[in-house]
């Protein structure tokens, strides 16, 4: 009986293209909107939170900063005063080696690597190639700062131990900064040195490890820069410090950040109990890839509803078509009833066309939004991520508007009287 319907739905298609065609366009224009608007959301979506991946979201940076300006109440309810937040931050409120390496040995399953680090200045050296200026931006940092800012070494090794206990003067450079300076791969730059001035104070640097090149920023004389990675202790010697006013934490594959991020807040916040000034914060770039995919989610949503409205209006379009089919052929409704035919098969047959219409002019719609939304992600620089839910669910929902608005015309058909049918012209 189904096959049946369904071959008299094709037959009934064939005797009209054109208004069956016309019939299907709001379909077919509200499914390519949905589909288009979600293929560009998702595009977008999932580059930015690659981008955001690539810059370490399960990394965890702890800082410090002063506590909020909260009025004292009193036991009935009534102010008097703030704290005085006109402070300035002194050496004694930094974060310590000690409460670092409490903290990991609190959370050791958790933790993966620490990453700290200090600056020690910009410099311009002049190249031995050409003479022209080379300028870099040197930064003393631990041993897990190459892991939680995933840097490819391309000859020699990271900042180590042994450099660290050491205060070595060992310095990983990029490509970048050996071809300019030398002109040489990064290979054969191991183990050359280089002197820099700083404060006044000079200081020859060994190369110990190349890595692959990274984004150059500009410095205030305009020349483009590239870092210097120096031990921390070798940085905080030179600047005559030894606290921090931020740490990254890197955690363990697995590890939910949000958790840890709020159990060392808690851990290390112990520690400025009674510091009534300053008080220990944590940033987790994963809440923020999060929300910013909830955030794009919702507005990609609200949007693929506002497009779906053209699914109604073509929803009223085929049931405005049925209506008017089920007119023309009322003689045949009326044969069939005679002949024997249930209100149900005449109800049925009726639905099945309609679900026909809907379903070939979601299909329709569903290539032509996937190829709008490829060429639109294309043209923005995003690469295209169609969506298989919103396919699926586009084509499930067209069926669902043709039985929700063929039900009525089919009704329609089926409580016809068989003999006023027979008579009708």
């Amino acid at each position: 009986m189904l096959i049946e319907n369904i071959r008299l739905a094709f037959t009934s298609l064939k005797a009209n293209k054109s208004r069956a065609f016309l019939t299907m366009l709001g379909i077919i224009i509200g499914i390519a909107s949905v589909i288009a608007i979600m293929t560009v959301g998702n595009s977008l979506t999932n580059s930015v939170s690659e981008s955001m991946q690539s810059m370490g979201a399960n990394n965890i940076t702890v800082y410090i900063k002063q506590r909020d300006n909260e009025a004292e109440v009193k036991e009935d309810g009534t102010t008097f005063g703030t704290v005085d937040m006109n402070v300035s931050i002194t050496e004694d409120d930094y974060i310590t080696d000690e409460m670092i390496y409490s903290l990991v040995k609190e959370f050791p399953d958790e933790i993966e690597a620490i990453s700290a680090e200090e600056s020690v200045g910009q410099v311009t050296l002049s190249s031995e190639v050409d003479k022209s200026d080379v300028a870099i931006d040197i930064t003393g940092v631990s041993v897990g700062y190459f892991v939680a800012n995933s840097y490819t070494m391309l000859a020699g090794d990271t900042i180590d131990i042994d450099a660290l206990k050491n205060a070595a003067n060992t310095a990983v450079v990029s490509e970048n900064f050996v071809s300019d300076m030398w002109g040489l791969e990064a290979g054969e730059a191991l183990g050359k040195d280089f002197t820099v001035k700083v404060n006044n104070q000079e200081v020859t640097y060994t190369i110990s490890g190349v890595y692959k090149n990274e984004t150059t920023t500009m410095i205030m004389t305009g020349v483009a820069s590239t870092s210097v990675f120096i031990p921390l202790t070798t940085a905080q010697s030179f600047n005559h410090s030894k606290n921090y006013t931020y740490f990254s934490i890197v955690s363990q594959m697995g590890v939910d950040s949000d958790k840890l991020a709020d159990k060392v807040k808690t851990y290390l916040g112990g520690y400025y109990r009674s510091n009534k000034y300053i008080t220990i914060e944590t940033f987790n770039m994963a809440s923020m890839v999060s929300t910013f995919s909830d955030m794009m989610g919702t507005i990609t949503l609200a949007i693929s509803v506002i497009a779906g409205i053209a699914l109604l209006v073509g929803g009223i379009g085929v049931m405005n078509i049925m209506l008017v089919s089920i007119t023309e052929r009322t003689r045949e409704i009326g044969t069939r009833k005679a002949l024997g035919a249930t209100n149900s098969s005449i109800r049925t047959q009726f639905i099945v066309e309609a679900m026909i219409i809907c379903l070939i002019g979601g299909i329709i719609g569903v290539i032509a939004g996937v190829g709008l939304g490829l060429f639109a992600a294309n043209l923005l620089g995003y690469p295209a991520s169609p969506s298989v839910v919103s396919i699926v669910v586009s084509l499930v929902f067209s069926m669902a508007i043709g039985v929700f608005f063929g039900y009525y015309p089919a009704n329609k058909a089926a409580k016809m009287n068989p003999i006023d049918a027979l008579r009708y012209e």
